[in-house]
Formats: C-alpha cells, structure tokens, sequence
C-alpha cells in the first residue's frame, strides 16, 4: 500500500468546468495586458513602428533577434488582439494551474509563454523564409499553452506523454484548421491580416516539448508527472 498525496488525490477527480473570472492570475495577465498594450499601440505607436517591430524573416537573419519577442505584444487591430485575449483564457488555464501562483511558477509560466511564442517566431521563419510582411501577435505563445494543456489532458491532470493519443489528436486537428485558415486566406479577426499559420504549428509543437521542463523549473512536484 502507498499514500495517495493532494494532487493525486486531486488529478484523479474530474475536471471541474472552467469559470470566465475563476481563471489563474497568471492567465488574466496576459489576458488583460495584451488588451491595455494594444490600447497603448494604437495610441502612441504608429504604423510604420508596428511594421518595423513586426518579425520577418529578414530582420531575424540580419540579427534582429528581438523581434521574436517584440512582435508578441503587438497586435494588428482590436478584433486580432480580443481573439487572443478570449484564445488565452480558454486554452491558458490548465496549464498555469499547474505552474502555480507563486513567484516560482509565475516567473516560470511567463518564461514558457515567451520561450512558445519566440520558438513560434522561429517556426514561422524556417517555413516562410522569403515572406516579408512583418508579423505580429500572440497567437504563437497562446498556442503553445494549447500544447501544454493537451499534455495535461493526456495524463488527466499530469503532464502526460508527448505522443499520447490525445497530444496528437489534439495537434492534428490544429494542424488542419491552421492549414486551411492558410490556403483559404480567411483571417478572423485580423481584418485582412495574413495568418502566420506556420507559428501556431510551430507554437503548438514548442508548447507539447517544452512544459515538462519549465513544470520542473517552476517547482511543480513528481506526482505532477505521469508515471
């Protein structure tokens, strides 16, 4: 016999459903601060500035790395940026949930966010190498908290395997919408926008790899991690 701790205890109920304002703090952070910078952009940041912050394939190789990160806080109108607001509060919970409120997990959840939306970046620029209208948004890192959650939908409350049923249903599934947003050229949201599809495979992918690793950089326990 073995003691079963709290959050086995925990892992083992069945999810309770998801409330619009029960949602971690972490998770109405990002939420509230994509909304408050992009009433910021639209009032003191003019177009030409948003283009030239924007990433593209030519910036990152003439070494403007920072646009990996830049272009995450950007937005290209209030319709793109309240979609990726209400995308973060329904895919984001779980996995802040299970980084924790604390300093640690907090410090450790935003690093995830930025590393998926960076990696994101970088995705789209591998597969897109000769695009040159400038990309901005954070719908990379949002899907990269899609990622992580699938994870912890594949180990009912842990962080499952990366190849488990679920993990790839979920990615396939991703994959398709992405793909057809991209060659039908619709762009909810964006008003005409073209949508960086490739960074929310990529996001998703860097999102699925990388939340064991920050899960333990954020203190999370063993019992947190199927076995």
């Amino acid at each position: 016999m073995r003691r079963v701790d709290q959050f086995e205890t925990e892992a083992a109920r069945p999810p309770a459903r998801e409330r619009m304002f029960n949602a971690p703090w972490t998770i109405l952070v990002i939420c509230v601060g994509l909304v408050v910078l992009y009433g910021l952009q639209s009032m003191t940041v003019s177009d030409a500035e948003v283009m030239a912050l924007g990433l593209t394939p030519a910036a990152l190789w003439s070494g403007h790395w920072d646009r990996l990160f830049t272009s995450l806080f950007l937005h290209g109108s209030w319709p793109h940026v309240l979609m990726n607001s209400v995308a973060a509060l329904a895919f984001g919970p779980p996995t802040a949930r299970l980084f924790g409120g604390r300093a640690r997990g907090a410090a450790a959840f935003f690093a995830y966010y930025l590393a998926c939306g960076a990696l994101a970046g970088v995705g789209f620029v591998l597969a897109a190498p000769h695009d040159v209208v400038p990309v901005v948004g954070a719908s990379g890192a949002i899907s990269g908290l899609l990622g992580g959650s699938s994870r912890l939908i594949e180990g009912r409350g842990r962080i499952g395997s990366p190849l488990g049923s679920t993990v790839l249903g979920m990615g396939a599934a991703w994959v398709i919408v992405n793909v057809a947003l991209g060659v039908s050229g619709l762009t909810p949201g964006a008003e005409g926008m073209p949508v960086a599809w490739q960074a929310h495979i990529a996001g998703y992918l860097a999102g699925v790899l990388l939340v064991g690793a920050f899960a333990r950089l954020a203190g999370a326990p063993s019992a947190a991690f199927a076995r």
